[in-house]
């Protein structure tokens, strides 16, 4: 971990001003929630954003310059490390006193069937997928302020639909999401007492370069449903934060749609054919824009 970015911070915030840890903050959903978060507390925010691109923070930190009461650590890290995951943590801590949110956003995924991908990349995507939202959520933990404070606190995961349905061409990615799921309920029903709202976003395709980039990798399939923008994204992660819910599912007909799918196995194959045409159709048009 190196090259702190943020603004420089002598004296340690009001307890009344929320600490928000982003991780894979400099683009996409990460920077939305960013952006989105400074608007929901205008009385002010400490946002420490980490990510491994050192001129998207850079970009980022600059936008939020419109947003005064926002106070900005920025920090280059690779998550996949967890000894750097502590070090964030600490920094954090040490700037700011203490976490209130966590949004675990970070992901990675090697895109094509099981048997065409290498050892390496699949253990790359369990451990930034998979281990080290548990890590750092294991760390972010004790330095949750107490719930007698008044004030809740949330660990929030960018998870997918992948996670909610298996999906072919994306054995890993789909175990690593459905993993994370997981892992979110379990931690929902341990904490739910100790006001910690622990959440996963999981949404369909996602209008960024995590998949716009890889149009041509990227399974017909995944196309097939309605896209939304980070933003969107964004809000549902802020709204679960503040709220008690566990999950959001986006877009809404989607998410009942991979429930359907996984209660039902045969009802996935069946619709399948029909889900890739219609991705195709869309994929194309996504070409052309």
């Amino acid at each position: 971990m190196s090259n702190e970015l943020g603004h420089e911070i002598n004296d340690k915030t009001e307890s009344s001003v929320p600490t928000i840890l982003i991780t894979g903050a400099s683009k996409g959903v990460g920077a939305a929630c960013a952006l989105g978060f400074a608007q929901a507390f205008p009385q002010g925010v400490n946002l420490v954003l980490a990510a491994r691109g050192l001129t998207g923070l850079q970009e980022l930190e600059n936008t939020l310059v419109q947003y005064p009461k926002a106070k900005v650590l920025t920090l280059t890290v690779d998550i996949a490390d967890l000894q750097a995951c502590q070090t964030l943590v600490d920094k954090a801590v040490e700037q700011f006193g203490c976490i209130n949110v966590l949004i675990n956003n970070v992901g990675l995924h090697h895109r094509g069937n099981f048997s065409e991908r290498t050892p390496a990349q699949i253990a790359a995507m369990v451990d930034l997928n998979l281990k080290s939202p548990l890590y750092l959520s294991a760390l972010v933990l004790p330095h949750m302020p107490d719930p007698t404070t008044g004030k809740r606190n949330a660990i929030i995961m960018v998870g997918s639909l992948a996670g909610r349905a298996p999906l072919q061409g994306a054995a890993t990615y789909s175990s690593t999401k459905s993993g994370l799921r997981a892992f979110t309920y379990a931690l929902h029903d341990e904490l739910k007492d100790r006001a910690i709202n622990v959440a996963v976003v999981s949404p369909g395709p996602i209008d960024t370069s995590f998949i716009m980039d890889e149009i041509d990798e990227v399974e017909d399939i995944v196309y097939s449903q309605p896209m939304s923008s980070p933003e969107q994204v964004a809000n549902a992660v802020i709204k679960l934060s503040q709220g008690q819910n566990a999950e959001i599912a986006m877009p809404w007909f989607s998410g009942k749609l991979t429930t359907l799918g996984y209660l039902f196995p045969r009802f996935r194959r069946a619709t399948r054919g029909l889900l890739y045409k219609i991705g195709k159709k869309n994929k194309d048009k996504y070409r052309q824009r």
